[in-house]
């Protein structure tokens, strides 16, 4: 489980360092530095404090964007076991991908542009205040990135990984704002490389479409394995994607030329979106029980302690640790003397909203440990290391 919160926070970290790369981005950071005075500053130190206040003014406001995210996630809950929700979603992120494609741009109106632009000036108040409508003015290159960040973050329904990791993509933005006003390097010129970096970021957005679709699409759902044979053709279809022209070709360079570029994305799509259920499909099959009548007719006939639950394929950490915690060897060999009822909240709504209120389950993930006797012995959340959740089962009896 750590090491999924480290690879959430590397990628979002990843994915700022390749908006700061993009046409919106790139040109504009040696100007954006030169006028909140970085260039007149009279050392490196007061320089690189000046692009650090810049960098905070936007990290403050993607950080609330990522709260209110978290929030809404909450407020959210089994939506996102609704088509009527799933869908229009998963529509959203294509349009915002098709942008990154260059058939579209955001644009904010010229009358907010023009009094966004007038806020701030050099020093580090300055700096601060064009950091906070930074962000939004560089919304044709970073919404579409921004919102896929903030869709992922509602599913984690955690406020403050959410704030956490919309800071860390502030930072990733932040990189080159930084070094130029650090150590007044050139940056190489811009070109189509630029629109190579706008197409991987869109690819990113397709996948995450289809990666919430699964929700409601049982097809979708079943493309999953933690078979290496599997990783392995997945990686392929993505190197076939990137070969074929989904990453450096563009949609206006012909008809032939736009049919490679959109077989290449959808290659790569798949493949990453493979490889995404890959490192999060369990390596260990544990034997659930999906109904509760029935596993407490189990742990009745056995006399057996029971490990409930509460799950939802939309949430990320819940199936972490599935995979990493609840799947390991250890765990799985001091589950074989429990009975196993996992509660898919979003699948059943009403059945699993009932089980959550008469065990009180407030969170995702959330495990319920009754002994034998069916009385509550242990509670846990997000349990994140092997030793912590041994140590909650080995007493029960």
């Amino acid at each position: 489980m750590a090491d999924s919160t480290v690879w959430a926070f590397l990628t979002v970290f990843g994915a700022g360092v390749l908006t700061s790369l993009t046409p919106c981005v790139y040109p504009m950071i040696p100007i954006t530095v030169s006028v909140f005075g970085a260039r007149e500053a009279r050392s490196r130190g007061s320089a690189f404090l000046l692009a650090t206040a810049y960098v905070l003014g936007i990290a403050v406001m993607y950080s609330v964007l990522g709260v209110l995210a978290a929030l809404g996630g909450w407020m959210a809950g089994n939506l996102l076991s609704s088509p009527w929700f799933v869908v229009p979603l998963a529509l959203f992120f294509v349009a915002l991908a098709t942008s990154m494609f260059g058939l579209w741009e955001i644009r904010l109106p010229f009358w907010l542009q023009n009094r966004m632009a007038a806020v701030g000036g050099k020093g580090f108040v300055g700096a601060f205040g064009m950091g906070l409508v930074g962000g939004v003015l560089i919304a044709p290159c970073t919404g579409p990135v921004l919102a896929g960040i903030l869709g992922y973050v509602a599913t984690t329904r955690n406020v403050a990984m959410g704030g956490a990791l919309l800071f860390t993509y502030a930072l990733g933005i932040g990189v080159l704002f930084w070094v130029i006003a650090t150590f007044a390097v050139s940056l190489p010129k811009s070109g189509s490389w630029m629109e190579s970096v706008k197409s991987v970021l869109g690819i990113a957005l397709l996948a995450a479409a289809l990666y919430y679709l699964q929700n409601v699409e049982a097809h979708l759902a079943q493309y999953s394995s933690a078979s290496w044979i599997f990783a392995a053709i997945n990686l392929a279809l993505l190197c076939a994607g990137v070969l074929l022209g989904g990453i450096h070709l563009t949609l206006l360079q012909g008809k032939g030329r736009a049919a490679r570029k959109v077989l290449g994305i959808l290659l790569a799509t798949v493949g990453i979106f493979g490889l995404v259920n890959f490192t999060l499909a369990p390596r260990t099959t544990l034997p659930w029980v999906h109904e509760e009548p029935a596993a407490r007719a189990l742990a009745h006939k056995h006399k057996k302690p029971v490990l409930i639950d509460f799950w939802a394929k939309s949430c990320v950490p819940c199936r972490m640790m599935e995979k990493e915690v609840l799947g390991h060897p250890a765990v799985a060999r001091e589950l074989e003397r429990f009975v196993l009822l996992k509660v898919d909240v979003d699948q059943d709504m009403d059945r699993g909203g009932a089980l959550r209120t008469r065990y009180r389950s407030t969170k995702l993930p959330e495990l319920v440990v009754l002994d034998s006797k069916g009385k509550e012995v242990a509670r846990a959340g997000k349990v994140e290391r092997v030793a912590e959740m041994l140590n909650m089962l080995r007493p029960v009896q």
